[in-house]
């Protein structure tokens, strides 16, 4: 189902939905969000009661649960201008999958179709949002980088140059590339845990390609796979080490 007419967030307050992972797992890539958004001068209110998007079960076949957990994100988030995600993930379970979660459902559908309307993922909120690819970042040392795109926000949102773009304008930072940034880490959230052999295989061939990369640090935007590619790369006892894209914005900002 496609989206209703998108508006543009410029000017308006931005609700930060932080994601299960991030606020479990990554709490300062939450924190590094907001430190950006605010750099911008946009207004960030972090709505409490949020809980999860429902995406573990949708895709495991639990529909009606997760329906449930799905209603209480749109209690929370009714009356927000412009969602902001640090998952393209989540991001797409909003986007694309709450209006066929809701297809039945005349009453809230409307309500779905809104707030999927203002959903943006974080860096698509940035260019594509904002219009802003410039945050005027500098780090304090020059550092390689190279990208892996994660599977929802390449494939669903359609994400990949935008993260580029931003990164591109921060001072001392260089990109490389890394070979097949485009295949996926193993993760897929619950398929790394139904078929963790063929999980394992695939990530073994994408730390084998990051070990051969030029990069320090490969970025992403979405923390489930840097939780699985980190996790392969420090039992191999590697120096490389993968980073959210909003963590790695924020080392440039002024201190």
């Amino acid at each position: 189902m496609g989206l209703v007419q998108r508006p543009s967030p410029v000017g308006k307050k931005a609700a930060l939905f932080v994601t299960c992972m991030v606020d479990v797992l990554y709490p300062h890539t939450g924190i590094s969000v907001v430190r950006l958004l605010e750099h911008l001068g946009v207004s960030v209110h972090f709505p409490r009661g949020q809980t999860c998007c429902g995406q573990p079960g949708y895709n495991g076949g639990y529909h009606q649960e997760a329906a449930h957990v799905a209603r209480q994100f749109l209690g929370v988030f009714h009356d927000a201008e412009a969602i902001v995600v640090p998952s393209g993930s989540c991001a797409t379970m909003i986007r694309h999958e709450f209006p066929v979660l809701f297809a039945d459902d005349p009453v809230r559908l409307p309500l779905v179709q809104h707030l999927a309307s203002i959903t943006w993922e974080f860096t698509e909120y940035l260019v594509n949002g904002l219009g802003v690819t410039d945050l005027g970042l500098k780090l304090s040392t020059p550092h390689t980088f190279a990208f892996h795109d994660s599977c929802h926000g390449l494939r669903m949102l359609g994400l990949g140059q935008e993260a580029r773009s931003l990164l591109e304008n921060v001072g001392n930072a260089q990109i490389v590339d890394l070979i097949d940034h485009d295949e996926c880490c193993g993760f897929g959230g619950l398929f790394s845990v139904k078929m963790p052999e063929i999980s394992s295989a695939m990530l073994l061939k994408k730390i084998e390609h990051i070990n051969a990369c030029p990069a320090d640090t490969i970025v992403v935007g979405d923390v489930s796979c840097l939780t699985h590619m980190n996790g392969g790369l420090s039992r191999q006892k590697s120096a490389k080490r993968v980073q959210h894209i909003a963590d790695v914005l924020a080392e440039g900002l002024p201190r």
